[in-house]
């Protein structure tokens, strides 16, 4: 298994490159990774993405999620949309303080609209 910290860090910077809009955002993040009768907890800093083995109780957002189903996620290559999708699902679910949520939700759902809004313009021939 590989080692979570490097992974997280992968994971929230490909996150931030798809919504920039986030890369300001100050926030402490408690990440919970559920295994067989095992519990890994981390905590995440952001701007920085600064990761560290700790319960991370500052937290004012906390994502839950089996380990393995993380590994498969980083293993195949997950984009916002596939993130979006586990959250959907609730094989990922993010808890905490509801302003926090609902700002993330809000740039995440703006920015999934300007993407699709490009495909779409991008398909239309030009007359």
């Amino acid at each position: 298994m590989a080692d979570a910290k490097p992974m997280i860090q992968a994971v929230v910077s490909d996150l931030l490159e798809e919504v920039p809009q986030l890369k300001p955002l100050k926030l402490v993040v408690g990440i919970d990774f559920h295994g067989r009768g095992d519990l890994q907890q981390f905590r995440l800093v952001m701007p920085d993405i600064e990761v560290s083995k700790d319960p991370g109780l500052d937290a004012k957002v906390r994502v839950e999620m089996r380990r393995d189903f993380f590994n498969l996620m980083v293993e195949h290559g997950a984009k916002l949309a596939d993130w979006h999708q586990a959250i959907d699902e609730g094989r990922v679910k993010a808890t905490g303080i509801q302003q926090y949520l609902r700002l993330i939700a809000q740039v995440v759902f703006k920015e999934e609209e300007r993407v699709r809004l490009r495909k779409q313009t991008a398909k239309k021939p030009s007359a």
